[in-house]
């Protein structure tokens, strides 16, 4: 009963309020006998408490759309494309009105065996993705596979692609040349003693040079794998014993690294011999990290002199044998459809919501905002990049590469797929691998085309670049 006539005095006053506020209103002068006519029937059927409530919260509503920018990515472009229409079942486009009209003029093509690629311009003014198929690098039997989704401009994509990919290719014929001929035996021991001093190492363990708590024993033993590590770096600051170098070696690596470079320490270009491991196989992931940091330092500096903002993505797979290296930068995906048809990542996205992202961007001084969607200071939507030099001088944007490790003979895949985020931004993985997977042996360029056009089809407002590495008829030993 309490709560009842609370809610009645409530209401009552609250129509009290809106009633004195008519009143004010009515008593307004209009001697126009047309607007005195409307002004009533405002008075009786707009002018209430109910009526008025309900629209200021469908205003309240409309305003909250508009400003997350869901209005324009889901409903408007659906009822634009609704209206003009689809996409035939030949996989031919038809116009579809709205912003940024499909252009059939601005569509990037490629199909070379088992490779597929299909870009388009979209609803950008510019296209400003870029793509690299290179099989079999120089007879080496390694192939690269690299997709740059540019932003602020087409400046950072063209220099990734024209200046990172032939250091690439330059080093990987370097390499293979090297282990062809053989290194020679004064390189080869000056790499393991110099070569942890460049760019690319992970820091040491904070353990190593730690005094022991006691240096006597009362039994002989031998001494323990750590102990004598620890001791051989008291000594020479290096490791060089060749038993320990072994075991070390023979430690299984993480799947995932991050590199983080030393900020006091100036960049050194390693030498290529570096690159080559102790079981004379490459060593892709430091190959690769090295050279998109090494790339994306000239950038900058190249980008300032023209007062250059772009920035781009990057996402690298390189393959020798049944062998994967994925290298990614930024929020372009790579996805593998395994034998079973399940999707299986390749690289996950730089977000500025992830935990790690945002911790890393805060103690720099930055901040993570949400415009839309999340952006660095409320500018950038992804918080790994090559460019982007005013947020990169302050470390709020860095280039550090995330590197992954396939064994695709474990996996048997029937495709990979590498593509921008215009296309993850209306297909999840699964999504994806389901759409490509019933079209790879039926459709030409094995479903990249229309995967494609289905994404903006369903509304996508990036420029889309789909890449898909056919494998189905590959024979795995």
């Amino acid at each position: 009963m309490d709560d009842e006539l609370e809610d009645r005095i409530f209401y009552q006053t609250y129509v009290a309020h809106m009633k004195l506020l008519s009143k004010f209103f009515v008593g307004i002068p209009l001697n126009f006998p047309y607007v005195n006519y409307v002004w009533k029937l405002l008075r009786l059927y707009v002018i209430k408490p109910e009526v008025v409530l309900i629209t200021l919260c469908i205003v309240i509503l409309c305003m909250y759309i508009q400003f997350v920018d869901v209005w324009s990515r889901s409903l408007v472009d659906r009822i634009r494309l609704s209206v003009s229409g689809n996409v035939t079942s030949r996989g031919t486009p038809k116009m579809l009105k709205g912003l940024g009209d499909y252009d059939s003029s601005s569509t990037w093509e490629l199909a070379e065996d088992n490779v597929h690629v299909y870009a388009i311009q979209g609803r950008r003014p510019r296209m400003e993705d870029r793509f690299v198929v290179n099989r079999d690098i120089n007879g080496t039997g390694i192939s690269l596979f690299a997709v740059f989704d540019g932003h602020g401009g087409e400046f950072a994509a063209n220099y990734a692609r024209d200046n990172l990919i032939n250091s690439l290719n330059s080093k990987i014929i370097e390499i293979k040349k090297m282990m062809k001929e053989g290194i020679p035996e004064k390189v080869y021991n000056r790499r393991d003693s110099t070569s942890k001093e460049v760019i690319g190492k992970p820091p040491p363990s904070p353990r190593m040079g730690q005094k022991t708590a006691s240096t006597t024993t009362p039994l002989e033993k031998k001494p323990s794998f750590k102990k004598s590590i620890e001791e051989g770096t008291r000594k020479s600051g290096v490791i060089t014993d060749p038993l320990l170098l072994q075991k070390l070696e023979s430690i299984p690596r993480a799947l995932t690294r991050e590199v983080k470079p030393s900020k006091d320490t100036p960049f050194v270009q390693p030498e290529t011999s570096s690159y080559i491991e102790n079981n004379m196989k490459i060593n892709f992931g430091r190959l690769l990290t090295d050279e998109v940091l090494a790339a994306d330092r000239l950038l900058v500096e190249a980008a300032k002199k023209n007062y250059d903002v772009a920035g781009t993505t990057v996402l690298i797979a390189m393959m020798e044998g049944s062998k994967l290296i994925v290298a990614n930068v930024g929020d372009s995906r790579g996805v593998m459809c395994d034998s079973k048809g399940r999707a299986i990542p390749l690289s996950f996205d730089h977000k500025p919501q992830q935990t790690r992202e945002k911790k890393r961007i805060e103690e720099a001084g930055g901040s993570v905002s949400f415009n839309g969607v999340w952006r660095v200071s409320g500018i950038l939507a992804t918080s790994r990049a090559m460019g982007d030099y005013p947020l990169k001088d302050k470390k709020w944007v860095i280039a550090d590469p995330d590197i992954l490790t396939f064994d695709l003979s474990d996996h048997k895949p029937e495709f990979l797929v590498l593509a921008s985020d215009g296309l993850w931004d209306t297909f999840s993985n699964e999504e994806a691998v389901s759409f490509i997977r019933s079209r790879l042996n039926t459709e030409s360029h094995a479903g990249a085309k229309s995967i494609t056009l289905q994404s903006f089809q369903r509304g996508s407002l990036d420029n889309i670049t789909v890449l898909v590495i056919n494998l189905s008829n590959h024979k795995w030993t």
